[in-house]
């Protein structure tokens, strides 16, 4: 049997917005965007431009938003398209690449924050072996690696369901999403290695989130007793905590939207649970660090300082 698709196109039935409210939600969600491309892309060059932060933290937390911009780059520009357009479809290469995009996303943030938290675990419970075990040229290793590896095991998963003959062309999202396009196989007997595979992502995942959580518990045991672990940890720390329960909480609230959620719930609702993870984490984090970490505040301060200074001299 023949199992290439004839399906050329998708159709994305999420989006069920009237006209006259299109233009208000597109001016909003450009607006989110235009905010989350700023606040990510300061601190990136923030932090590639000043020498003194060119430490494993702050190379990780560079890491992390730039992810924050590939991730969204895979989803709004096609989402603010669709506001504008009467009709919302994604070619069927377009579809798979999407998914790619905003699995790998999710994954690798994943990976990103348990790099965080051992950096974190080694300074604090390591200090005087810190800059043996964490050095820039290992952060650097490992962040390609932390890349590398859910780019890799999502791709894997999407080629699986490529290889799928499909028998609808409609998704029920805002946009392409790989456990969606399984269920639309002809043949639901096909899909048994997609699901393994599935399963193998989770498990090797939920492990991230073990350990980091397990590194979190031991480092508030054992900044309990000292003063000076207790400053850093609030700290260096605290934003590492807010980033991870942002992140757990808008990407679990999705999973148990549809797994458990009830179709009777307004499809509006349903499209911002879809999203939160796409919107929240690379809006938040670049502001939840910039305010807390010490040395990008007066960094930041600085810059803005000298720009002041410069705009008066000029007038």
């Amino acid at each position: 049997m023949d199992n290439v698709s004839v399906i050329t196109i998708f159709y994305l039935s999420g989006l069920t917005e009237p006209k006259n409210n299109r233009f208000i939600l597109f001016s909003l969600t450009l607006l989110c965007y235009f905010v989350i491309l700023l606040v990510n892309i300061t601190l990136i060059v923030t932090i590639i431009s000043d020498k003194n932060l060119h430490e494993p933290m702050y190379i990780l937390l560079c890491a992390f938003c730039m992810n924050g911009l590939y991730g969204t780059t895979g989803f709004f520009p096609k989402f603010l398209w669709d506001l504008l357009s009467p009709v919302h479809v994604i070619s069927y290469s377009g579809c798979f690449l999407q998914a790619q995009v905003l699995y790998s996303f999710a994954c690798i943030d994943l990976s990103i924050l348990a790099l965080m938290a051992y950096d974190r675990y080694v300074a604090i419970c390591r200090p005087l072996q810190y800059h043996t075990i964490i050095s820039k040229q290992k952060v650097i290793k490992l962040v390609c690696f932390s890349w590398f590896t859910p780019f890799c095991l999502i791709g894997m998963n999407i080629y699986l369901t490529s290889r799928l003959k499909l028998c609808s062309p409609y998704i029920a999202r805002l946009f392409c999403v790989n456990w969606i396009i399984v269920t639309l196989a002809c043949f639901p007997a096909e899909t048994m290695v997609n699901n393994i595979i599935a399963y193998i992502l989770i498990i090797f995942y939920l492990f991230h989130g073990v350990f980091i959580v397990w590194s979190y518990i031991y480092l508030i045991r054992t900044c309990v007793n000292s003063v000076e672990n207790r400053a850093k940890f609030m700290q260096t720390c605290v934003p590492h905590l807010l980033s991870l329960i942002t992140f757990l909480f808008t990407l679990l609230f999705d999973i148990m939207n549809i797994r458990f959620g009830s179709k009777k719930l307004p499809q509006p609702f349903k499209n911002f649970v879809a999203i939160e993870f796409l919107v929240i984490p690379p809006l938040m984090n670049p502001l939840i660090y910039g305010f807390k970490l010490t040395k990008i505040r007066n960094r930041l301060r600085e810059v803005l300082t000298l720009k002041n200074k410069l705009s008066l001299g000029v007038h």
